[in-house]
C-alpha cells in the first residue's frame, strides 16, 4: 500500500501483537467488524450530516468499559486501521518526522500519552528514541491492558507504564516534558476543557502532539469537527500555539459535497 517500508512495519506489528495464526485470525475478524460498523455509521452520517446523538457517559458504557467489545473488535480494529487506512498511516509518518524527531533533537526523553488507546504512538516513540521512557493514561482498563501488552511484546515494559487516570482531575501540573494525545477530542462533549487540562499538564517549553478525527462517524464519536480550522481554533483557545499541522483524507469523495473522514494533527507548544 505504501511501499516496502510500510510492508515491513506492518508485518512486524502483526507478528509482535498477534504471534500465532489464531490470534491473527481473531484480530482480522475484529478489524473487519470495526470497519463495517464504521462504514455503516459513515453512510448514515452522509445522509443526515450529524453523528448519532450520544453523551460521553453513554459512549463510555457502550465502548470503553465494555471489555468484550474492546478486546474483540475496537482495539484490534483501531490498531490495524493505523496501518490500513491511508490517513491514519500518513498521520503516523507526520508524528515521526514532525514530533518524535524533534524530541530527539531537543534531547527530550520522557513523554506522556493521554488517551493511550492501543499504545501504538507511544510504542513508536520508544522505538525511535532509544533512551526514552514514557507513561500512558486512559480511563479504560481494556486500553490499559492492550497498550501494556504491546509494550511487553516489543520489549519496552521496563521503559513504559500505563495508568488508569483522568487527566482533567488526576494528572499533576507541569508533569510532562512532551505530550501525545491522538484522536481523543472527538470523543468528548467539551474538548476545550480537556485541551486546557493538557496545557496544564505540559511543562513550560514542552511540546504536544494533538490530533482529532473529522467527519468520521464511529460508535464513540460525539463532537463533530467538519474542518481542521475548528480544531485549531479550540487548541488556540486552550492556550496553545500551533507550530505545524497535517490534514489527511481517508479517500476521495464519491461525489462533490460528500463529507470524507479526515485526520488532523497539530504540533503545539
Amino acid at each position: 500500500m505504501f511501499g516496502e517500508a510500510w510492508a515491513e512495519r506492518f508485518q512486524e506489528a502483526l507478528l509482535h501483537m498477534f504471534p500465532d495464526a489464531d490470534s491473527r485470525a481473531a484480530a482480522i475478524k475484529g478489524y473487519a467488524a470495526f470497519a463495517m460498523t464504521s462504514l455503516r455509521l459513515q453512510a448514515r452520517f452522509e445522509m443526515t450530516g450529524h453523528y448519532k446523538a450520544k453523551t460521553y457517559a453513554e459512549a463510555a458504557s457502550e465502548v470503553y468499559h465494555n471489555e468484550a467489545y474492546m478486546q474483540a473488535e475496537y482495539l484490534p480494529g483501531l490498531f490495524l486501521s493505523h496501518y490500513l487506512w491511508p490517513h491514519h498511516y500518513r498521520q503516523i509518518q507526520f508524528f515521526e518526522t514532525a514530533f518524535v524527531d524533534s524530541m530527539q533533537v531537543a534531547g527530550i526523553d520522557q513523554f506522556v500519552e493521554v488517551g493511550v488507546g492501543t499504545g501504538l504512538y507511544s510504542r513508536i516513540a520508544l522505538q525511535r528514541l532509544a533512551s526514552s521512557s514514557g507513561r500512558g493514561v486512559d480511563i479504560s482498563p481494556s486500553s490499559q491492558h492492550f497498550a501494556q501488552r504491546q509494550m511487553d511484546a516489543f520489549g519496552f515494559a521496563d521503559r513504559y507504564s500505563v495508568d488508569l487516570e483522568d487527566v482533567t482531575t488526576d494528572t499533576p501540573d507541569a508533569s510532562a516534558d512532551a505530550l501525545i494525545c491522538v484522536e481523543v477530542l472527538e470523543h468528548l462533549e467539551d474538548p476545550v476543557s480537556f485541551l486546557r487540562a493538557l496545557r496544564r499538564v505540559l511543562k513550560p517549553g514542552g511540546k504536544a502532539f494533538v490530533t482529532a478525527a473529522l467527519n468520521a462517524a464511529h460508535t464513540d464519536h460525539i463532537y463533530l469537527y467538519r474542518h481542521s480550522g475548528e480544531v485549531e481554533a479550540q487548541i488556540v483557545e486552550a492556550g496553545f500555539v500551533v507550530e505545524q499541522f497535517f490534514v489527511g483524507q481517508a479517500y476521495a469523495p464519491s461525489r462533490p459535497g460528500v463529507p470524507v473522514p479526515l485526520a488532523a494533527a497539530f504540533v503545539v507548544y
